[in-house]
């Protein structure tokens, strides 16, 4: 086209189409997800509520809805549809801007969470239990659980089939696990491992990261009772301990049994969780609530497009938690935790 032949009516009519364009992407990503939000409440569910509603847009709708005992959600009777306590409390001079979020006060029906068109994020166990029970239609995200709860729910009679489902492990996989014992201990690769009966799935994913650079020696416990022998035959040739985020190192029983014996052998344990650390671990590869919530939104924003099937995200390591004690009874000179995370943070 000859733009010196063009009117100035058609030349405007161009330079509005050309802005247009080019603010599509814009607009596109402005659009944000409408979400319903089960959760029950807890500390660790209520930090990370609030990070992904500071994630969306001012007037996205994002409500919540509090589960108490039973999945149920709270003032709900069997059989009859009562409302629901907001976790999440909007400031007051936002409740006129961000039209369908439920703010300071106001009910939400218990039914919301299936309504069309919308996400459904269910955080924790507990609440993906009963978000999978439910048998709604929408997209559905299942946030914040362990592989093996994942497995479990998995397995139930009433998983949705055909339904858009994503899942976000609150875990790190595998991969950035071996990757801070690799960090921390370069120059070691006997890995003892000890595992629940019923996490085959952890021990398969740790040995397909682990490959042929690691020797890994695997010993299975029935319960929490047989822990001894088993701990026995992987403290007696081994440079580390894992803990696998399963029956076993989520238990405070075992987990204590298996520090002190560890302590006294001289071992270093890696776990999973900035708890066990406190309590005596070498260290834990961590995600922060708020990149859970980011991945949440991410998953959310690909089911919400389309996306079909099933899929599963262990959570982006983002944090690296040390014990210094630990390490200095160890005789070790660690790195800080912000340089172990930023050479863990690759790991998938």
């Amino acid at each position: 086209m000859n733009f010196e032949t063009c009117g100035a009516g058609t030349m405007r009519v161009l330079v509005a189409a050309s802005l247009l364009l080019s603010l599509l992407p814009t607009l596109a990503h402005a659009a944000s997800v409408r979400m319903t939000v089960l959760a029950t409440g807890s500390q660790a569910e209520g930090e990370f509520v609030q990070q992904l509603r500071d994630l969306q847009e001012p007037g996205t709708s994002f409500e919540v809805v509090r589960l108490g005992a039973g999945g149920q959600a709270e003032g709900a009777q069997s059989g009859k549809s009562q409302p629901a306590v907001a976790l999440v409390a909007e400031p007051e001079d936002e409740q006129g801007v961000n039209a369908g979020v439920r703010t300071r006060g106001a009910p939400i029906s218990a039914g919301t969470a299936s309504s069309t068109g919308r996400v459904t994020v269910a955080v924790g166990p507990q609440a993906a239990r009963s978000a999978v029970e439910r048998q709604g239609s929408g997209p559905l995200v299942l946030a914040m659980l362990s592989r093996t709860e994942y497995e479990q729910i998995r397995s139930a009679s009433t998983w949705p089939a055909g339904r858009r489902v994503g899942v976000l492990l609150r875990e790190p996989p595998m991969a950035a696990q071996l990757a801070l014992v690799g960090a921390t201990l370069p120059d070691r690769r006997r890995l003892g491992v000890l595992a629940a009966a019923q996490s085959e799935a952890l021990v398969h994913e740790l040995e397909r990261a682990a490959g042929s650079d690691w020797t890994l020696r695997v010993s299975t416990v029935a319960d929490v009772q047989s822990i001894g022998p088993a701990l026995h035959v992987v403290l007696k040739d081994c440079d580390a301990v894992m803990l696998l985020p399963d029956a076993i190192g989520n238990d405070p029983t075992a987990t204590a049994a298996v520090l002190r014996a560890a302590a006294t052998a001289g071992v270093p344990v890696f776990g999973s969780t900035d708890a066990i650390v406190r309590s005596g671990a070498l260290a834990a590869a961590l995600s922060s609530p708020a990149q859970m919530a980011a991945q949440t939104q991410e998953i959310g924003e690909r089911l919400s497009t389309g996306a079909s099937g099933a899929t599963v995200e262990a959570a982006r390591p983002t944090l690296v938690s040390v014990n210094s004690n630990v390490a200095r009874s160890l005789g070790l000179r660690l790195p800080s935790e912000d340089e172990l995370a930023r050479r863990i943070g690759g790991a998938r």
